[in-house]
């Protein structure tokens, strides 16, 4: 979307360094909490179907575990770098901060294109990964997760590899697994619903019925579904939906007049959130440019797919009518962005308390786990809302005390608490 490289882990710094100056932070302080604490590099040989060896690069990447252990996903992306993964270790750190549970920054990658993948290959490389690492993970040390790429198969490989090798069962080691394996009810769900419910309450605020209100949104993987999900029952329209065709390898928008049917797409579309253009076409929906969905005339854009996706190349697309930027994805707007929207006046809902509705619910499913006792889908729903509607309104007062951007006030909030604890501890 832009001629522009972005490094996402120079923009998370970027974004604390600025934080740390309007706190004051120690140099000491600032040091450790600018960089991960620990990383792990590694390479994994997997015998192929057509019993050729493929090694491939995977990385973990633990940024801060002073309010608790280390808790992140594991993406499975063809392009994934170790600044991308410290990048997201880093913004789990205050993510967990945010909404306030005892858990810290982490984060796992794989170089692989899990779409070209068989799934012996798959189940391969998800166990090979757990040999590399199985004694620098558990509930007391670092939890994994599914992220882009992964799914709850993948986390029950991964969890049986680790039974397996320590000879127990240790449930609570990783999160996201299938329910009646250790999962959570409502984790599938989490993530999506957790943007929404933060969204609902902003436009509460801003006295603007969610009902009378339309969104584009890029991305229609589990993020972009259930929180499309959530909108759309609740009675907003979502005009248009922009993903990638992993059949023409190309991103297009998927836009229909009078909005677009949530359902209709969700049939339509693959495991990893690509939708058939030849069967939108024929359900009457118009097919754009992957990169219209920042076009639209909408109250609302939620970009729920790729960082770097919102940059001062692109702004001047975004339609005056917006008044929301949610970010249901890690890191989609630049830093050197941030100042068009402020200047804009458009309410920025900032992704680490927006899209924090998933490792809360996985924080959910290790307690459960832990325990050994499971709620209903109702009670993990209704915590969810409660802890993120709890942190979102944190968020927003300090913003409206103080007249800062909510991203700032996010990141006083969460950096205060993590410091806090690093002081605590005596480490600096």
């Amino acid at each position: 979307m832009s001629a522009t490289t972005y490094n996402p882990f120079e923009n998370a710094q970027i974004q604390f360094d600025a934080i740390a100056e309007n706190l004051g932070l120690e140099s000491g302080m600032r040091e450790l909490l600018r960089q991960p604490m620990k990383e792990i590099h590694f390479t994994i040989p997997v015998k192929m179907d057509d019993g050729s060896t493929k090694v491939f690069q995977a990385f973990r990447i633990r940024h801060n575990n002073a309010r608790g252990p280390g808790k992140g996903g594991i993406r499975f992306h063809p392009h994934e770098t170790a600044d991308t993964v410290r990048a997201l270790a880093m913004w789990m750190t205050w993510k967990c901060a945010v909404v306030d549970i005892p858990l810290g920054g982490g984060k796992g990658g794989i170089i692989c294109d899990p779409q070209t993948l068989s799934k012996s290959e798959l189940e391969k490389l998800c166990r090979g990964y757990v040999r590399k690492i199985w004694n620098q993970i558990g509930h007391e040390i670092d939890i994994p997760a599914p992220d882009m790429g992964s799914n709850a198969q993948c986390m029950l490989w991964m969890m049986d590899e680790y039974e397996t090798i320590v000879a127990g069962h240790y449930p609570g080691v990783i999160t996201g697994k299938p329910v009646g394996m250790g999962g959570s009810l409502g984790r599938t769900e989490a993530t999506g619903f957790g943007v929404i419910y933060t969204l609902k309450d902003l436009l509460r605020y801003m006295n603007i019925p969610i009902g009378t209100t339309t969104a584009s949104i890029q991305g229609f993987g589990n993020v972009a579904e259930y929180a499309a999900q959530m909108y759309t029952e609740l009675g907003g329209k979502v005009i248009a939906v922009s993903c990638w065709n992993q059949a023409d390898k190309t991103a297009y928008t998927f836009k229909k007049s009078g909005g677009c049917n949530i359902a209709e797409l969700v049939k339509i579309k693959d495991s990893f959130g690509s939708i058939d253009k030849t069967k939108a076409q024929s359900l009457g929906y118009e097919i754009l440019h992957g990169d219209d969905w920042i076009k639209q005339e909408v109250d609302i854009l939620i970009p729920a797919a790729l960082e770097n996706q919102i940059t001062p190349a692109v702004f001047p697309n975004i339609s005056k009518k917006v008044k929301v930027i949610c970010e249901a994805a890690n890191g989609p707007t630049t830093p050197d962005c941030d100042k068009l929207i402020k200047e804009r006046g458009i309410e920025m809902l900032p992704d680490f308390l927006c899209n924090a509705g998933g490792v809360t619910c996985s924080y959910f499913e290790q307690v459960q786990c832990n325990m050994n006792y499971f709620w209903d889908k109702a009670e993990v729903l209704e915590k969810l809302e409660y802890s993120m509607t709890k942190a979102f309104r944190a968020v927003y007062d300090l913003a409206k005390e103080k007249n800062i951007y909510m991203r700032d006030a996010a990141y006083i909030i969460a950096i205060n608490r993590v410091a806090n604890a690093v002081k605590l501890r005596g480490w600096a």
